[in-house]
């Protein structure tokens, strides 16, 4: 194998004899701590990619014990080697050998939840029989200690075929020297007459018996992967069969399935088997002591019940919105000012030019909207991987499936929704725990819909200006025009994700299997380094999309430069300087400054793109001035309040309320005002609708691996908001 080979550099008398890493996958049913183990193996020595052509994470580590290096995969938590979902799938493939691009794999290491044995040694059955070198770390120790749990790990050992079994626990790092020094010596020579252990012969011979029938084409076919063929009906495996043997091969699959199951579903038949032998086996070899103290297991049981539940989510749900929405606000305060400061650094270093605002406008500001977006990115990972590590965010799925699945998703897209009325970009990146790609995907275009942090400056403009501050007993009408957007956005998201799972998106509903884990501490350690490959993902991924967006931008609102206007900037800033003094010198300073602004937008290429659609947008009751705003937009909604600052001489940081009295008195030639009623509630529809962030569209690309997904919502999104827009205006000035 590729993996094992060895190389020689000869250098006169010189030879040196390099063995290459060996391969181990890290392997265990979802929630065991199978990726704390996995960190605490490898800390910081981990790549995360995706697998080729699916948004499954690959992740790799490098784990250095001793002398000897190996190399850790860690897979997809799965229930068995019949898969029902994408991640399970890429697991399964990965044992098997069928992802180009992953090495040839050479070992396993088995992490199995102490406190769920029988769940555990089920999938340990199945990875046994494959014939890799194999070792189990027992996680959970220190739980199924504390329920009076007492394993015997010798026995069990033997049980196994004499698999070795450390306990371990992988929060405190505890039995973690007697597991590298298992995982150092796991390849050392196995006498020859060592058989793997086979604990089902009658699917074992089933399969030898197919292999021999195939005849010359059997060499293209594990065992292993004729097992899975006949109990599960792997499509990828039985469509090989029927290229390389021929249909009568099915036949004679079928045949076996038959006799081996009767007339017992495949996979029942082998549940009832396996689950037989661990019954059988593990009666004497597992004892309960003493149970959970009283009062501790009261408490679990108590949380458990509906109620409980609910009341607790919606305050884990609610804590975690405040946390994106409101805690990240300082430090994304703190960031904006850091830019900005920044700029107005360059900017007085530098003489006014193409330099000095590339730098400040296009490099700068474009940083700055990559790392603003890091704070509430952070904030949600922390929470979404403290509830996972704890237990809760499984709890959290199960008690929401059935109301969210009314809705054609599932529960696990609840976090992901709420999370995205502070972001959709982190928000997005939360779906990864939705295991069922079409409900992801799903989710994934629902989530844009939730009214953002950024569309509330577009808002408070808007409403504030427009909308009149009429009073009904304790409720506002400002503010019930506010609730309203939001029950918009909600409307739209939720609409959007009945129609994608009725047309585009329709299957039958995936199996929710969920094992409900024990409440346990989450290790600090994992949730670091976890927290590390969020923000690493972004950055590099979604974050260079983003930055090179916002540098476009820039050049369309700078190039091309009239040296007309510029000349006559200067000569105005001149006269008043010849004529004014103080504070009266200043204020004519900065109008000439912002009316020269102005008059450069107008004639640069975001204006000219304004003008030249101002047909398309005029139904709407908008000019080429609000056009543009849209257009400058795109790579951030939050930005359009400074391009209309800029495009109305008001200045790029204008106020809500200098900018509002400046809108109020905008007019058409006929002297109509252009910002009517009807077209302001035009307006904030189309922004409640319509998809106008670079940042979620590079993330929906890098999730979805994919970049028809994006065009897609972007297209859906725009026309959606555009009709609404359109629909409210006509009716409002008819």
């Amino acid at each position: 194998m590729a993996s094992s080979s060895e190389v020689y550099v000869s250098a006169e008398n010189l030879t040196v004899i390099r063995r290459a890493e060996r391969v181990i996958a890290v392997v265990g049913n979802p929630n065991t701590g199978k990726s704390t183990v996995f960190n605490r193996l490898t800390g910081m020595r981990q790549k995360v990619a995706n697998y080729p052509g699916v948004t499954v994470e690959k992740r790799v580590g490098r784990a250095t014990i001793g002398d000897s290096a190996f190399d850790l995969i860690d897979l997809p938590g799965i229930y068995g080697l019949s898969p029902y979902s994408t991640d399970e799938r890429i697991a399964v493939d990965v044992l098997l050998g069928r992802i180009l691009g992953t090495p040839e794999l050479e070992g396993i290491l088995a992490v199995v939840d102490a406190t769920r044995l029988y769940q555990g040694l089920y999938l340990v059955q199945q990875l046994s029989e494959m014939g890799y070198p194999m070792i189990i770390a027992l996680t959970m120790t220190d739980m199924a200690h504390l329920e009076g749990m007492r394993i015997d790990i010798e026995g069990l050992s033997k049980r196994l075929g004499g698999i070795p079994i450390f306990p371990v626990v992988a929060t405190r790092g505890s039995g973690f020297s007697e597991l590298k020094n298992a995982i150092s010596g796991m390849f050392e020579a196995v006498p020859s007459e060592s058989e793997p252990p086979v604990f089902w012969p009658d699917l074992r011979h089933a399969a030898e018996e197919l292999r021999k029938r195939i005849g010359e084409s059997a060499a293209a076919f594990q065992v292993v992967e004729l097992e899975r063929a006949i109990i599960d009906g792997d499509p990828e495996i039985v469509e090989s069969l029927r290229v390389e043997a021929g249909d009568s091969s099915l036949d004679y699959l079928l045949a076996v399935r038959r006799d081996l199951c009767g007339d017992t579903p495949p996979l029942a038949a082998e549940a009832r088997y396996r689950y037989t032998w661990i019954r059988e086996r593990l009666s004497d070899l597992q004892r309960q002591i003493s149970p959970l103290p009283r009062l501790g297991r009261a408490a679990i049981n108590w949380f458990n019940q509906p109620w409980p539940s609910a009341l607790s989510f919606i305050f884990s749900m609610g804590v975690v919105f405040q946390a994106v929405f409101a805690w990240a606000a300082p430090l994304m305060g703190m960031i904006d000012g850091a830019t900005s400061s920044l700029g107005n650094w360059i900017g007085g270093v530098l003489p006014p030019g193409i330099l000095s605002s590339f730098l400040v406008d296009g490099i700068v500001a474009g940083v700055g909207s990559v790392v603003i977006f890091l704070p509430q990115i952070l904030i949600l990972f922390l929470f979404i991987i403290l509830m996972e590590d704890t237990g809760y965010l499984a709890r959290a799925a199960f008690l929401m499936d059935r109301a969210m699945r009314s809705f054609g998703l599932s529960g696990q897209s609840v976090v992901p929704l709420l999370s995205s009325f502070a972001c959709a970009v982190p928000a997005i990146m939360a779906t990864r725990v939705i295991p069922n790609r079409r409900d992801r995907i799903a989710t994934i275009l629902a989530a844009p819909f939730m009214t953002c942090s950024a569309r509330l400056p577009v808002y408070a403009l808007l409403i504030a200006a427009f909308v009149p501050s009429t009073s009904f007993g304790p409720l506002n009408l400002q503010g019930l025009v506010l609730f309203g957007l939001y029950l918009l956005g909600i409307a739209g998201g939720v609409g959007t994700a009945l129609l994608l799972k009725r047309s585009v998106l329709r299957g039958s509903n995936p199996i929710f299997m969920l094992a409900l884990p024990e409440f346990r501490f989450p290790d600090l350690r994992s949730v670091i380094l976890k927290l590390f490959d969020r923000a690493r993902i972004f950055l590099r991924r979604a974050g260079t999309i983003i930055f090179a967006v916002a540098v476009v931008v820039w050049a369309l609102a700078y190039f091309p430069r009239s040296a007309s206007i510029e000349d006559g900037r200067i000569a105005a800033r001149g006269e008043a300087a010849l004529s004014l003094s103080g504070q009266a010198l200043q204020v004519e300073l900065d109008r000439v400054d912002n009316e020269a602004a102005a008059e450069h937008l107008a004639q640069s290429l975001l204006g000219r793109a304004g003008q030249a659609i101002e047909p398309v947008f005029v139904p709407l009751g908008w000019d080429w001035r609000v056009s543009a705003a849209v257009i400058a937009g795109f790579p951030a909604r939050e930005v359009v309040v400074a391009v209309l600052g800029t495009i109305y001489a008001v200045g790029g940081q204008a106020d809500e309320v200098s900018l509002a009295e400046r809108l109020q008195s905008v007019t058409w030639p006929d002297g109509r005002p252009i910002y009517s009623l009807p077209m302001v509630l035009g307006l904030l529809v189309f922004y409640a609708w319509c998809l106008q962030c670079a940042a979620t569209l590079a993330v929906i690309g890098r999730e979805t691996n994919s970049w028809r997904w994006p065009v897609i919502a972007w297209t859906y999104m725009t026309i959606l908001g555009y009709v609404g827009a359109l629909t409210i205006y006509q009716i409002g000035t008819a």
